[in-house]
């Protein structure tokens, strides 16, 4: 197999099967096995079960800038995220326990064919004005959003800044559980320490941190900033793990995704490419390190004989179906209107290359590190536990 088109392993390894591990303690079923590297029996006597998920840190990361860390302390492994590995599709899933494939949420920009329009996903709003969908559609019934913390039999909190907090998203994922809000980085964990010891009833507290992952995008995985910010977070969870001593709290820490670094060499604009934008019916969708391309019937050959010929060095074509049966995107059958919402074609990107469009109402934007593709970089997150 490429080395960038490394496939997420459903079966018994991935962010999914830790939702089942998770889910199995607490009284939860899935269709998907517990993670194989932590069974639901490790965690069903702790009083409280805090799963932290820092948005970007990835496992490859961990393994080059970690080594003397709390994290590498107590990294219990590695495990595969899903795809694709980017916070649009991965947060749904920890919030459902749900694969892309059975949330719907298949990237940051969708093609929602029952709108008529593409949308921003999260912040469920237009691409094209940021007006917000709340007030046309529920979101819940757009996507699969059934929450986690309504599956499970214990009392359930969620921790999450402050102005992610009361979107939409945020809101139907929560479910039953009520939610917290933090400012910063000390906030974020003093919060999840007043949950932890608000009562000696058993709880689940999902906590998150994206932080990291935004000074990834805009600096790069090397930069002095984001080294700077995980020994802030190193720092940070240390004094944690101190001050929860004997509260019998099981601490699992893991990521969404992890980062690759995208030179400017590598940048792939769809304005520099117009016999491949002809072809395209609406927009790319999806995000940068991947792109779901809906092609016009009678430009098909046009479309995949561009990509092979002019774009074979900075990315892999495939037939979006073809990725289904390959599970790719999760195990099972999908409905329908996932299948709607991958095009008919998926490019993606090999190491280091993104594909970007402008439209023309948006300033050209580029990231210095991102995620979506399928490299280990991106794919691997770690998983640490630590048993409070």
């Amino acid at each position: 197999m490429l080395k960038y088109m490394l496939l997420p392993n459903y079966k018994d390894g991935s962010v999914v099967n830790l939702m089942s591990s998770v889910g199995g303690a607490l009284g939860a079923k899935s269709k998907y096995t517990p993670l194989k590297i932590l069974k639901p029996d490790e965690l069903k006597s702790a009083k409280n079960v805090v799963l932290l998920v820092i948005d970007g840190l990835g496992f490859e990361f961990l393994q080059k800038y970690g080594k003397n860390s709390v994290f590498s302390k107590h990294l219990r492994g590695k495990i595969t995220s899903v795809f694709p590995t980017v916070t649009s599709t991965v947060v749904p899933t920890f919030f459902t326990g749900l694969s892309s494939q059975d949330h719907g949420m298949t990237g940051w920009h969708i093609f929602l064919k029952e709108l008529g329009c593409v949308i921003r996903s999260l912040p469920y709003d237009l691409r094209t004005s940021r007006f917000s969908l709340a007030e046309v559609k529920d979101i819940s019934s757009v996507f699969n959003l059934k929450p986690f913390t309504n599956k499970i039999s214990c009392n359930s909190y969620v921790v999450t800044q402050k102005d992610l907090m009361n979107s939409p998203f945020s809101i139907a994922t929560a479910g039953k559980a009520k939610r917290y809000a933090y400012t910063n980085l000390n906030g974020c964990f003093k919060t999840i320490k007043k949950v932890i010891t608000l009562n000696s009833k058993k709880k689940f507290i999902h906590a998150y941190w994206p932080n990291f992952d935004s000074l990834c995008h805009r600096h790069g995985t090397k930069s002095k900033k984001v080294l700077t910010h995980f020994k802030q977070l190193n720092k940070e969870v240390t004094s944690f793990l101190k001050s929860i001593e004997s509260t019998n709290t099981v601490l699992i820490i893991t990521a969404d995704h992890g980062m690759i670094d995208v030179p400017k060499t590598k940048r792939i604009h769809l304005k520099n490419h117009p016999l491949l934008a002809e072809t395209l019916t609406v927009p790319l969708c999806g995000d940068w390190r991947y792109v779901y391309c809906y092609v016009k019937p009678d430009k098909t050959k046009q479309f995949a004989r561009y990509v092979k010929k002019k774009l074979k060095h900075c990315c892999t074509l495939h037939k979006s179906k073809h990725l289904v049966k390959k599970n790719y995107f999760g195990l099972g059958k999908p409905s329908k209107k996932f299948l709607e919402r991958i095009g008919d074609y998926t490019l993606i990107m090999k190491e280091g290359y993104a594909l970007y469009e402008s439209l023309a109402h948006e300033k050209g934007h580029y990231n210095k590190g991102d995620h979506g593709g399928l490299s280990k970089e991106e794919l691997y997150v770690p998983l640490v536990v630590v048993n409070k």
